[in-house]
């Protein structure tokens, strides 16, 4: 029995030694076959078992494709490439086609990029492989790509590297879905590396370097240092105890020299929208009587008329800048994007709903708006990083459509309690890690946040029911349950009396009414008549 218990506690031991000696490799970057630091040490994993986002790219032109839900495709031409602009065709094996939207070009890597619909017969091919833009007057047929021509297409339920940007300074910020996928729950930075690589095989890695933070879907690492870094390369993680590296699209390219920086704005606002064309005039135009000098859109994939109507507004002189972010269910690593690449070009940065409307009953007594007014919310000690601001939620106010004169003058029922918040953040005060909840950030040592007794956000929330009910598509935030999910029921993010499937409730268009509130909206009535 000595005997056993000698040779057990041995083994013990020997295992506790080698557990020690491998995070000790890991954490030098000597661990054998897995991550490398040094030119000379160039596989990042054995050969025979290369990760699809290595594997599946091997030859400079091809594009990306990400399978998003619902069987919609997202495909990314490689940066440069001759993109068409209108009436083009995504072009599958086998010679099924769709019509492709075109996204424009993405803020970080320049590529262009499509969305278009899988159809039915090209779901029988597997694997699926991206498919070919074509215009769309010419035959699918003879230009139907052949099975080795393109590359494999990955899905977006997966794991997978999907963005990075470089930042002024130096620093690439790596965006990446399903390595932290609990909400305050991240991996350590100590278990992520930063693989640089030329093309798509692990014998072209560049260098493998520690992750500075991780946290939600965001991680800070450092740039590769290159003695004639080429024009564009690769990124994606690696994480401790996997032979693999992520699945990804990324790209890294060298920041451009002696970039210069525009006047710096006092307060801008950042939103995440969808389809929301209609609605974004009322919207842009009171915020900019009341102090926000630039608006930032981050389209997740809008279909209506909203860059017509940006193109209006931008005409009559409103700073109204949109940028393409196709990529579902992530406006926490959104707005990290925004917080940190907008740093040098924002003092403050509003970060609310296009539904949501910033008003302090001060102003209720005012003839005229004046850009003093929000300027006065943030006139705060220099310790604070952000200024919170409760939200009160406004019902449906007997309508059972959406009111043409605009929100804040056709709902006017609201509920009692301040359930939310939402805040004006001091970009320069934001956390490294770039961590939010949506409401608010995290701060840097030092810095501090205070609740504005001043102001509050009138959120326009239960509206008419064929407004609302387009929620139930899918929920923006990557740690909020779609409306459909059965998870999370007792969440404040849930609307009461609500079900799973989008069937109006009875009585919809009296819920949500504690009592009559028509300050914003005698306000600004007054402020039109004061304008003509």
């Amino acid at each position: 029995m000595q005997a056993r218990r000698r040779h057990a506690r041995h083994c013990r031991l020997v295992v506790a030694a080698l557990i020690i000696v491998t995070t000790l490799l890991f954490l030098t970057g000597d661990a054998p076959g897995v991550f490398i630091d040094a030119p000379t040490r160039n596989l990042l994993v054995p050969p025979r078992r290369l990760p699809l986002s290595l594997g599946a790219v091997r030859e400079a032109t091809r594009a990306d494709a990400v399978l998003l839900p619902d069987w919609e495709v997202l495909l990314l031409l490689r940066p440069n490439a001759t993109a068409i602009a209108h009436n083009a065709t995504c072009v599958f094996r086998g010679g099924a086609s769709s019509p492709a939207r075109s996204l424009g070009t993405l803020p970080s890597s320049g590529r262009y990029a499509y969305t278009c619909a899988m159809p039915e017969p090209a779901r029988r091919h597997q694997p699926f492989h991206a498919p070919r833009i074509s215009p769309a007057a010419v035959d699918a047929v003879h230009v139907s790509p052949q099975h080795g021509e393109l590359a494999m297409m990955v899905r977006w339920s997966g794991r997978l590297v999907y963005d990075s940007v470089v930042l002024d300074g130096g620093d690439v910020l790596v965006f990446a879905k399903g390595v932290n996928p609990r909400q305050g729950v991240n991996r350590p930075a100590s278990d992520v590396r930063c693989v640089y690589y030329r093309g798509g095989s692990a014998d072209d890695v560049v260098a493998s370097l520690p992750a500075a933070t991780s946290a939600q879907q965001v991680f800070r690492c450092p740039p590769p240092t290159v003695d004639h870094p080429p024009a564009m390369l690769r990124v994606t993680l690696g994480l401790a105890g996997e032979e693999e590296a992520i699945p990804s699209v990324a790209t890294y390219s060298p920041p451009a020299r002696g970039a210069s920086h525009k006047r710096r704005h006092k307060i801008c606002a950042c939103t995440m929208v969808r389809d929301v064309g209609k609605f974004l005039r009322e919207w842009v135009s009171y915020h900019a009587a009341v102090g926000v000098e630039r608006f930032i859109l981050y389209d997740n994939g809008s279909e209506d008329d909203l860059s017509e109507q940006v193109r209006r507004l931008t005409a009559e002189g409103l700073d109204v800048t949109t940028l393409a972010w196709p990529w579902p269910k992530t406006q926490e690593a959104g707005f990290s994007h925004s917080a940190a690449v907008h740093r040098e070009a924002c003092e403050w940065m509003a970060f609310i709903d296009v539904d949501e409307f910033i008003f302090s009953p001060e102003w209720a007594a005012s003839g005229s708006p004046s850009r003093s007014m929000l300027r006065s919310i943030v006139g705060v000690e220099a310790e604070v990083g952000q200024v919170s601001l409760g939200c009160v939620d406004f019902g449906p106010s007997g309508r059972s459509s959406h009111p043409a004169e605009g929100v804040t003058q056709g709902y006017t029922c609201r509920r009692r309690a301040v359930e939310r918040h939402k805040s004006v953040v001091r970009v320069e005060a934001v956390d490294r890690s770039l961590v939010n909840s949506v409401h608010h950030f995290a701060l840097r040592e030092g810095k501090r946040s205070e609740w504005s007794r001043r102001a509050r956000v009138n959120h326009y929330k239960f509206q008419a029911w064929e407004e609302f009910r387009v929620k139930f598509r899918r929920r923006v935030s990557a740690y909020v349950p779609d409306w459909t999910s059965r998870l999370n029921l007792q969440s404040k993010d849930r609307t009461p009396g609500l079900g799973f499937d989008p069937v109006q409730p009875p009585g919809w268009a009296s819920k949500f009414c504690d009592l009559n509130d028509t300050l914003l909206r005698d306000v600004t009535r007054r402020w039109r008549r004061f304008e003509s």
